[in-house]
């Protein structure tokens, strides 16, 4: 395999990170110092880096799911619980993947690996994490779309690749961003606060089916996986998997309308009277034959109407009085 390729499945760091101890010229095999990255090592090779032998070390990684209140890091000044609390003493030398801060929960990797640790952490490298966001207040797809859109916090420009709502408190983030206390920072700025944060997946793997508290080693295949570009993104667990929608219905929705059944517009107006059938109207003027003029509902055929008075009818003897002949 490639120098740097096995210099990084030594645990000395990501594929690009070991680049510089190569070509500082602090890597030797077989007695001879190199500085080439595409040398390649072989199975039975004798690797030294500053002077000491290094060893391919078996490829381990835990998926751990980290509970509120414990802190990302080996030991603590104020002796807080941490996640290596969590493990047995055979993945104490472990690194996490990333972190969480003390009061989220949810997935957390832990590896031996530094090469996956890059292809997780590092934005161009295109790994999704997936997070649940409940908040103090009731939210809307214009949050939603700000989020998607983006914004200045103090640890930078932050934005989401997609989030979409669950139930007004609740919605679903996707970041490939690793900023500090990113989804906490983005929401204060929209005016809300996170109640509780839990990622729920990260690439391909989802938290589903691990108790909180517990860990699982992968297999080698799993860990493969990674390293495939669905496997980074996790595009087919998204394409399986329908989204959730807002429970509630958006002012002004509906139903559909019914084959056959006649509507009204959404103004609550009858519909006008048009030409027949067109919006459920019976035939009118336009109608009409050409030629002949439409007869109408009252009175008698040919005939016109007597115009009604719109005074009151009055009593017999009632009018006003003639006046009176002089002389």
């Amino acid at each position: 395999m490639r120098l740097n390729r096995y210099l990084s499945l030594c645990g000395l760091g990501s594929r690009r990170g070991v680049e510089a101890l190569v070509l500082e010229g602090r890597v030797s095999i077989n007695g001879h110092y190199v500085t080439d990255l595409a040398t390649q090592v072989d199975d039975d090779a004798k690797v030294l880096v500053d002077g000491r032998p290094i060893r391919l070390e078996k490829s381990v990684v835990i998926a751990l799911n980290k509970p509120k209140g414990y802190v990302c890091t080996r030991s603590d000044e104020r002796d807080r619980a941490t996640i290596y609390d969590l493990l047995p003493r055979q993945f104490q030398t472990l690194h996490h993947v990333g972190r969480l801060d003390k009061d989220s929960a949810g997935l957390l990797l832990m590896t031996n690996r530094g090469d996956l640790s890059h292809r997780l952490i590092h934005p161009s490298q295109g790994a999704e994490k997936e997070y649940e966001v409940v908040t103090d207040k009731p939210m809307d797809q214009e949050t939603m779309a700000k989020l998607v859109k983006g914004m200045l916090t103090e640890e930078g420009f932050a934005k989401a690749e997609r989030a979409w709502l669950v139930t007004e408190y609740r919605a679903h983030v996707v970041l490939k961003q690793g900023l500090k206390r990113q989804i906490r920072l983005m929401f204060y700025q929209l005016g809300f606060e996170v109640e509780r944060l839990t990622r729920l997946r990260i690439g391909w793997l989802e938290l589903r089916g691990l108790p909180r508290g517990s860990w699982k080693e992968l297999s080698q295949a799993e860990i493969e996986r990674f390293f495939s570009k669905e496997g980074a993104t996790g595009r087919a667990v998204d394409a399986a998997t329908p989204r959730p929608r807002l429970r509630k219905k958006p002012a002004g929705v509906g139903k559909p309308a019914e084959a056959g059944r006649k509507t009204r517009p959404s103004n609550g107006k009858k519909p006008p009277v048009g030409r027949a059938g067109k919006m459920g109207g019976k035939p009118g003027l336009k109608d009409a034959k050409p030629g002949k003029r439409p007869a109408f509902k009252t009175g008698s055929p040919g005939k016109r109407p007597a115009l009604k008075s719109s005074k009151p009818p009055q009593k017999p003897g009632s009018g006003p009085k003639r006046p009176k002949k002089r002389g």
